[in-house]
């Protein structure tokens, strides 16, 4: 078994919001491609949508680009009914790529010099 370290998402990949009605797609992209497959095996379908139980989505979808080294997941239901309905701050979704790059990951020790900022693993 390969010794691991928690890291947040974003120390691995960025990432971007957007929205069309109630609907959110994050797109996460991998800072190094010796990243790719621990996004690939990590960031699921399931593991996002328990990361926003709290906006209940209807559904959460993963579409992955392998020559991007990228995935992009869209979330029914989750903006309150979309920009003219909503009456939270954030009515475009745009922070919720900021709550999904939070998430702690499992990275392979070798693989820490393919991170993004500073050397040390724990921020």
């Amino acid at each position: 078994m390969t010794d691991t370290v928690q890291i947040p998402l974003y120390r691995l990949a960025h990432g971007r919001a957007g929205d069309k009605g109630d609907r959110s797609n994050i797109s996460v992209i991998a800072w190094h491609p010796a990243l790719w497959p621990v996004l690939l095996d990590q960031l699921t379908e399931a593991v996002v949508a328990e990361r926003f139980a709290h906006r209940r989505p209807s559904t959460v979808k993963r579409y992955v680009l392998p020559e991007l080294q990228a995935m992009n997941f869209v979330l029914d239901h989750v903006l309150d009914g979309g920009v003219n309905d909503a009456l939270n701050l954030d009515t475009h979704g745009k922070a919720l790529s900021f709550w999904l790059l939070d998430l702690r990951v499992d990275v392979p020790l070798e693989l820490l010099p393919h991170l993004a900022g500073p050397a040390s693993p724990v921020p």
